[in-house]
């Protein structure tokens, strides 16, 4: 029974071992090849600003309410009108705007107020004074013309679209964040590929793998600061013998 404990004992001792072992051959690793990480790094993240800003495109939000005294079936094709073609080639012909009603469609979003008879007309631009004179004019024409298209009259104004100066796609960093994430992923990846195809022996259980033969002492290295203390010392102690003699 003690034979069992000790050989469980073993296998956990040795488990723990090689678990501190390449935890440690891990952190080596990252630490000889960090120059490449923090490079890749580098790399990435610049890439990642530049397309971020290269492609950025601000858009603003502006939204126009109106008031629809109907049921929810007959607001649910009320609203469809609204980005009609019937409507917009009225609104892209008042404003002359560069673009088909078809491309101002694009730019519409309409929703209701949930329970209740209030539809929102939501314009984005890239111009936030162009969203709210967009929005505007889109309620205001509809509400001219849906009398006209389904002999219904009860549309009200509610509030009148502003102009809101504060992007909605502000968050224009989250590419460069991203890319130094990839980076450094890559980075890291790269160079356990690069160990692993280094095949030069830096360990003694590499030697004892290879040969078959116990090591039975290594050299320790030497670093120039080191040697440099060393031969000071070891002139003093010839000196301290020269002086004795």
């Amino acid at each position: 029974m003690s034979s069992f404990h000790e050989l469980e004992n073993k296998q956990l001792s040795d488990h723990k071992q090689a678990k501190e072992i390449n935890l440690t051959e891990v952190f080596i690793v990252i630490r000889r090849y960090m120059w490449i990480i923090v490079l890749i790094s580098i790399l990435s993240t610049s890439a990642g600003a530049y397309y971020s800003n290269a492609t950025y495109s601000p858009l603003y939000k502006s939204t126009a309410r109106i008031i629809i005294g109907a049921d929810s079936s007959l607001i649910a094709t009320l609203k469809v009108i609204i980005q009609d073609s019937t409507v917009l080639e009225k609104v892209v012909q008042k404003l002359d705007l560069p673009y088909s009603p078809e491309a101002l469609s694009g730019k519409i979003e309409v929703s209701s107020i949930a329970d209740s008879q209030v539809v929102t007309i939501s314009v984005l631009d890239s111009d936030p004074k162009q969203a709210a004179i967009l929005a505007n004019e889109v309620a205001e024409t509809y509400k001219k013309e849906i009398p006209k298209i389904l002999d219904f009259n009860d549309v009200k104004l509610l509030s009148e679209a502003k102009e809101i100066p504060i992007p909605i796609n502000q968050d224009k960093n989250r590419m460069v964040i991203i890319s130094l994430i990839g980076g450094f992923v890559i980075g890291i990846g790269l160079a356990f590929l690069l160990d692993s195809l280094n095949n030069s022996v830096r360990k003694e259980y590499e030697v004892e793998e290879i040969l078959g033969l116990p090591v039975l002492g290594t050299v320790s290295k030497m670093k120039k600061k080191n040697m440099q203390k060393k031969k000071r010392i070891t002139r003093f102690e010839n000196r301290s013998e020269s002086l004795g003699s």
